[in-house]
């Protein structure tokens, strides 16, 4: 198969192009030498998609780019930043598609489970409703623009999937790693109250559903990359103590988190329980379907 490939080098990219083993792959990347020296010399690289009229001759393309949400206050510069490094090469990608006369046959493209916005305790599947006031927030606003551009690409030849990803843990980066300092030293806790959902996905199991929705050609539409069983934030710090076995009971106040990182803090504050009704649906198997068990395997 022969993949056409954005963010690679990012957290999911680089798990993901490793196993991806004996596909034809064309990584685009802004800096070709480091890349080749991170993900292997034996892939193509592009700097730009800028030279290219069509994607004919691709059989798929995965779009994972992105400026990382978290780390930086939103400042009205920032929310240009995260909203373009999506928006743009999305746009960009859909349009190529339409512009082939043998397009890709299947396009997928990135999203988060902040679309669905602040939700307190409900339980969530891609067809969940939003309140107005969920639709203005700003992880909304930036996800279904997002997800229509990628969308518009869709036709008889092409099949489009999105993926609202959540927390992806993993061994090498991610939220996992900047969590475990602070637990292994016994300081770590819920975040604000601990009422508000995570919703998680084991990294074999966000590499898994990508390449599950690579070769069903059944699937298209919107789907939760999430583990069929989100928890509170009280609940997975207690579950990472459990597993570390280091206390987990100093809370991180809201009234902290707000001051470091202002509107972005949300991200920590507010969460969602996703579930991932549409791969279930599908017929996808998770490995790592519970907490305890994914921490496990990872720590």
């Amino acid at each position: 198969m022969k993949i056409l490939l954005t963010g690679a080098t990012g957290f999911i990219g680089r798990q993901l192009v490793a196993s991806l083993g004996g596909q034809q792959l064309t990584i685009i990347s802004r800096d070709c030498g480091a890349a080749a020296e991170l993900l292997g010399d034996e892939h193509s690289y592009l700097k730009s998609l800028d030279k290219l009229d069509n994607l004919n001759g691709f059989d798929a393309v995965i779009n994972l780019a992105g400026e990382p949400i978290v780390g930086k206050r939103w400042s009205d510069e920032q929310k240009k930043i995260l909203c373009h490094s999506r928006w743009d090469i999305t746009s960009l990608l859909s349009a190529l598609i339409q512009q082939s006369d043998n397009p890709p046959a299947v396009f997928i493209s990135g999203s988060a489970v902040g679309f669905y916005g602040a939700q307190g305790s409900d339980r969530l599947t891609e067809d969940a409703t939003l309140s107005a006031a969920q639709r203005s927030e700003f992880t909304h606003k930036l996800c279904a623009k997002w997800e229509q551009l990628a969308l518009d690409a869709g036709s008889d030849q092409t099949r489009v999937c999105v993926l609202r990803t959540g927390i992806v843990l993993g061994k090498q980066g991610g939220a996992l790693a900047k969590m475990l300092p602070p637990f292994k030293l016994g300081l770590g806790g819920p975040i604000g109250s601990g009422h508000q959902g995570m919703s998680w996905i084991h990294m074999d199991d966000m590499v898994g559903l990508i390449r599950f929705l690579l070769g069903n050609h059944d699937c298209r539409g919107v789907f939760n990359a999430v583990a069929p069983n989100p928890v509170s934030s009280a609940v997975f710090a207690h579950s990472l103590g459990e597993v570390l076995h280091r206390p987990a009971v100093l809370p991180a106040p809201a009234f902290a988190m707000k001051l470091m990182l202002g509107e972005a803090s949300t991200l920590l504050l507010d969460g969602q329980f996703v579930l991932p009704d549409h791969a279930v649906r599908m017929g996808f198997g998770f490995r790592f379907p519970n907490l305890r068990q994914a921490l496990e395997n990872l720590l």
